[in-house]
């Protein structure tokens, strides 16, 4: 983190929390990213009771991990981290289909999934633009805006309207058709 810092003249904010799931957690792993001055909150695999028989700086940061993970903080960062990862990448690999990819080539294979990917982010950015993650979330409301603007021009052309009948002095014109 150090090298980070003198490289970039600290111009580059560096990450003080870091969230994964429980694939990454092992005791060193824990400590490593401990001792680069991060927090950590690393899901527990279930694995059962721990030796910790000559390991004292490990457990210390584990045990760390673990009162972390079980606060209100480490709650909402692992609801955050479902939410923007684990389940947009679930739809990606399961209703994406993209787990069985039929394509010759690994070079393919990767451009798939690269455009696949891409529709994926596109939905999430859409959806925290407009609350609307798909396009066919979209149908109706094209229906509405349109709706609004149509009401919107009558509405404007209905006051124009009687304002000019307010401005145009129809007495004469009253006058004249009495006596015909």
């Amino acid at each position: 983190m150090e090298a980070v810092a003198a490289v970039t003249d600290d111009k580059v904010k560096t990450a003080e929390e870091l969230v994964t799931d429980k694939g990454y957690h092992s005791k060193q792993t824990v400590l490593d990213v401990q001792s680069l001055g991060l927090r950590t909150y690393i899901s527990e695999p279930d694995r059962g009771r721990q030796s910790w028989i000559g390991q004292h700086a490990e457990r210390d940061a584990v045990y760390a991990n673990r009162r972390r993970i079980e606060g209100e903080r480490g709650q909402q960062l692992m609801r955050q981290r479902g939410e923007l990862l684990e389940r947009p990448n679930a739809l990606l690999y399961e209703t994406g289909a993209m787990r069985r990819t039929h394509l010759r080539g690994h070079g393919n294979i990767l451009k798939r999934l690269l455009v696949h990917a891409a529709g994926c982010n596109l939905g999430l950015w859409m959806r925290t633009l407009t609350g609307i993650g798909t396009p066919r979330g979209l149908q109706g409301r094209l229906a509405a805006v349109l709706a609004y603007i149509f009401t919107l021009w009558m509405h404007l052309r209905n006051r124009d309207i009687e304002n000019r009948r307010r401005e145009l002095d129809l007495r004469p014109f009253a006058i004249l058709l009495i006596l015909v």
